[in-house]
């Protein structure tokens, strides 16, 4: 079998995925974005201050260029502040790709369970065509 070339839309989006995932790699990372969850457009000084005596002004700039690069950090510049908020788009899209496919599944087990504690009667749909299997 031949070994198809990906895309350059494949390869993007492979690239993006690298990235949001390196950014997710480090616990300080992922500690920043909890605070830019729940301090939304808070500026570098008040990112900083979180992690005074741990590290320092600079690390914290490293940290914030690579969650920018992984599609994680929004920033708006203030006059001489940058603000900053966390992104959740890669999240969700990391989400999608790894869990719908489960969740028609759970969701028909988790009502099946419900019908079943409510003593309710439970009737299966037959098998398509395409669900049986022969042999």
């Amino acid at each position: 079998m031949a070994h198809m070339k990906p895309s350059a839309a494949t390869t993007d989006t492979e690239a993006r995925l690298d990235a949001t995932f390196f950014a997710l790699s480090s616990a300080v990372r992922r500690r920043i974005l909890d605070l830019l969850k729940r301090d939304g457009g808070c500026n570098v000084n008040h990112v900083c201050a979180a992690f005074d005596g741990e590290i320092g002004r600079f690390a914290v700039m490293k940290h914030l260029a690579v969650l920018e690069r992984g599609g994680l950090l929004v920033t708006q510049r203030d006059g001489r502040d940058k603000r900053l908020w966390l992104d959740p788009t890669p999240l969700q899209l990391i989400h999608e790709r790894w869990t719908t496919e489960f969740s028609a599944y759970w969701s028909a087990q988790l009502t099946r369970l419900k019908y079943r504690a409510e003593g309710a009667e439970i009737h299966t749909l037959p098998k398509t065509r395409k669900e049986r299997r022969h042999g």
